[in-house]
């Protein structure tokens, strides 16, 4: 019998006119020759011109001249190099400079899809029933370059979401590189990523125990410079490319949620971060975090990420070690079990995966808990967001690939003590794409990347062919009664 699943009628979908001004590097060749034709201007000509840039921009960003003039302080060193002294040029001169630096980017240009969805911690001045809750989006613009955006809204004892209205202005973040590493961690997972110990121990071995993020970029560069074999190079490119992806991110404290925008940062998510699937996580001592597992890509090479934060103003962004670091689809359990974390992984791009560890970031050992089991998930079955605590049993909402790579959603229920038992297991899918859903970025498709239970009920958002989103609800005892069945 089919579970009753309620389709809400609220669509979350991709808008173009929420733009990020972006900082725009034209090379260095062609910025010096851009840069002497600003040169070439009067005074009065630069006012002019960037008086039509103000013009055309202002009220389209929260401070452009500061976005200007940080854009322009990046290229200081180059203006330098051409024998022009930055600190003696004009505001203005500056702010022309950056403007010609900059970049409109649209987030959701081409989709807003693959959400998940974790409480609030202020539950304040909300009335009997309701519920406050952030929803992230995978946001799609110009060559598939992914993001992830916010959402705030309540719902209410109907298990209807009412949302704030989206802050218009998107505020990019200011980022910190970790300043210093653990150098035995660094060198293992320099290991895990096959990086040649012959091209690595040379480095290595006159840093220090714990060394700083620019001491390893420096040595890395000065090697660069020399001639090497192609393999050797890749290999160094490959240590810098790890150690871009520790950092810290924080925006601005009066901006709102739906203003902020977590774009790729580090080398390792130049082509895009994906699906990230936040979890409320509670530590045994009883202090919470959200946690949120992503995935950075950079063309080439796919990389299991961690965010952490307590505010949704400051993260924490960190690569996840060991060999069961690998692929896609990893999802954090909200609590230890049995004084370990928890997660899930579909490391093979076929089967789920349980992993056990003493530290977050480091994942071994995986132990195959899951296969593809019905014929509309026989290509591959996944996790569709972090496990759900009930009293029955951990809730796995999962994802299963059939014919035609239509993507459906189904359920399990997993043993709270030994989540390596599978109590039960829908036969037939929770969720399919219906006739008006198939077309989209990617047709036959729906999917999600986190759900949660409120009153009673499974508030499961997902994401309609890879374009827009929306949410369905389902009687909690309904689905446990035939999970147990």
């Amino acid at each position: 019998m089919a579970v009753p699943v309620i389709r809400k009628d609220l669509y979350f979908r991709p808008d173009s006119s929420r733009v990020v001004a972006r900082f725009f590097n034209n090379g260095d060749a062609r910025t010096i020759k851009l840069v002497h034709r600003i040169m070439s201007l009067t005074e009065e000509m630069v006012k002019q011109e960037l008086e039509i840039t103000f013009n055309g921009f202002r009220g389209r960003h929260r401070n452009i001249s500061e976005i200007f003039l940080k854009h322009a302080n990046n290229y200081r060193n180059l203006i330098h190099s051409i024998g022009i002294n930055y600190d003696e040029l004009s505001i203005e001169r500056r702010l022309l400079i950056g403007s010609y630096s900059t970049l409109e980017y649209s987030l959701e240009a081409a989709a807003l899809f693959n959400p998940s969805i974790v409480e609030d911690f202020d539950q304040s001045f909300l009335s009997e029933g309701e519920k406050r809750v952030i929803l992230s989006f995978r946001a799609t613009g110009e060559g598939h370059l992914s993001s992830i955006v916010f959402r705030k809204g309540i719902l209410d004892a109907s298990n209807n979401l009412k949302m704030m209205e989206p802050q218009q202005h998107i505020d990019l973040p200011t980022i910190t590189k970790k300043k210093s590493y653990n150098k035995k961690r660094f060198m293992k997972k320099m290991e895990e990523m096959n990086i040649p110990k012959e091209y690595s121990d040379p480095i290595m071995n006159v840093l220090p125990n714990r060394f700083e993020y620019y001491t390893l970029k420096e040595a890395v560069r000065k090697l660069m410079k020399l001639d090497m074999d192609e393999q050797k190079r890749k290999a160094l490119k490959e240590m810098t490319w790890l150690v871009n992806s520790y950092y810290d991110i924080q925006f601005h404290e009066d901006s709102k949620i739906s203003g902020r925008a977590i774009l790729p940062i580090s080398s390792s998510e130049s082509r895009g971060i994906e699906d990230a699937r936040f979890v409320r996580f509670t530590d045994d001592d009883g202090t919470e975090t959200i946690y949120a597992t992503y995935t950075a890509y950079d063309g080439f090479t796919i990389l299991p990420k961690l965010l952490a934060t307590k505010d949704f103003v400051n993260f924490r962004i960190m690569p996840m070690h060991g060999y069961g670091a690998q692929n896609k689809n990893f999802a954090l359990f909200p609590r230890k079990i049995k004084g370990k974390y928890a997660m899930l992984a579909r490391i093979d791009g076929v089967n789920n995966y349980l992993f056990y560890s003493n530290r977050i970031t480091l994942w071994n050992d995986p132990i195959k808990i899951q296969e593809p089991k019905f014929p509309w998930e026989f290509t591959q079955i996944g996790n569709c967001g972090s496990p759900i605590y009930t009293e029955e049993g951990w809730l796995i909402i999962t994802h299963g690939v059939g014919p035609m790579r239509r993507y459906c959603i189904g359920v399990s229920l997993l043993d709270l003590e030994d989540p390596t038992k599978e109590i039960g297991r829908l036969k037939e899918p929770l969720l399919t794409p219906l006739e008006e859903e198939r077309e989209g970025y990617v047709p036959n498709v729906v999917y999600s990347c986190g759900s949660l239970i409120h009153n009673n009920h499974l508030i499961l958002p997902y994401a309609v062919s890879d374009y827009a989103s929306s949410y369905v609800t389902i009687n909690l005892d309904d689905l446990l009664a035939e999970l147990k069945k």
